[in-house]
């Protein structure tokens, strides 16, 4: 893929980090943690991963990009210690080692318009950074990884880049999942390319294989249009009487709610709060449901 210029369209992502692992042992180190095969994270592939609990609950997200001798993870920024404290638990006898590098890298996105392009590309960007289109979804446009002196000159709008984020319905770390609650399968994970199920073990491997395998997924994670004021993060979703699920991050006239699948196909409108809301499932989405028997886009 051809480099592009950088320009003033780029948009900081403050709050996201890089943090890398290195050493001889840093891809079998993470290949036995993580949900995704980092065997895949090459040159030319950036892949989007997440750390579980050994009961399967959510625990972190990241992208990972191969950078020489080094993996980076692409974090969230607010809780990169966190993460870097449960990397250290397992380290154990294992020949890695593990750096916060946000003093020296920051992330920003780009709202690229090209059809085309191939979810996790990676590419060398103006000589000196690294960019990869969105590895869940090729809609979201491109991230950036340069030094931090790069983002005095970034004001690109990062309110159109986050109307298109809910638009996608792609879920934003811990603002979207509850740390050591959600499941990954509600959220989309699946669909957009962050589980390996052939790899073998990881942590929380064996219960997200079973709730995939046993159909246990009652839950999705969708985005939805607001007919209303836009409601804070956990205000309940109400059909009539019954509570169905929750709003999560949102922006103006859009939200992502975690609604349950009965709900999302039946007669009761949808309330949270005071405000009306309207399921508008994005094309990647895969429901358990007959064709035609779930919300479609709107």
């Amino acid at each position: 893929m051809s480099s592009m210029p950088l320009s003033a369209a780029l948009i900081p992502l403050t709050d996201r980090a890089v943090i890398a692992v290195g050493g001889e042992d840093r891809v079998s180190f993470l290949q036995g943690l993580v949900t995704n095969d980092v065997t895949q994270a090459g040159p030319d592939r950036a892949l989007w991963s997440a750390l579980l609990t050994a009961q399967g609950k959510f625990l972190h997200e990241f992208f990972i990009i191969a950078d020489g001798e080094h993996l980076l993870l692409e974090c969230e920024s607010g809780r990169r210690e966190d993460l870097l404290r449960r990397l250290r638990m397992f380290k154990l006898r294992a020949k890695v080692d593990l750096a916060d590098l946000s003093d020296r890298l920051a992330v920003f996105a780009r709202l690229d318009e090209d059809t085309g392009a191939v979810p996790g590309r990676l590419w060398r960007e103006d000589g000196n950074g690294i960019a990869y289109t969105d590895p869940r979804h090729a809609g979201i446009g491109t991230r950036l990884i340069l030094p931090t002196d790069r983002a005095a000159g970034a004001t690109g709008d990062k309110a159109a880049w986050e109307q298109r984020r809910l638009t996608l319905g792609l879920p934003d770390g811990s603002r979207d999942m509850l740390v050591e609650k959600s499941i990954l399968l509600e959220n989309g994970f699946d669909e957009l390319h962050a589980i390996a199920w052939t790899k073998g073990c990881y942590v929380g491997q064996e219960l997200t294989a079973r709730t995939k395998y046993r159909g246990l997924v009652k839950k999705r994670l969708t985005p939805v249009r607001l007919a209303g004021p836009l409601p804070a993060p956990g205000t309940p979703v109400m059909a009539a009487e019954r509570d169905v699920g929750e709003i999560r991050s949102g922006a103006g006239d859009l939200a992502l709610a975690l609604i349950r699948l009965d709900a999302l196909n039946g007669p009761d409108p949808l309330q949270a709060g005071e405000t009306q809301i309207h399921p508008t499932l994005p094309d990647w989405l895969v429901l358990p449901q007959t064709e035609g028997s779930a919300p479609t886009n709107g």
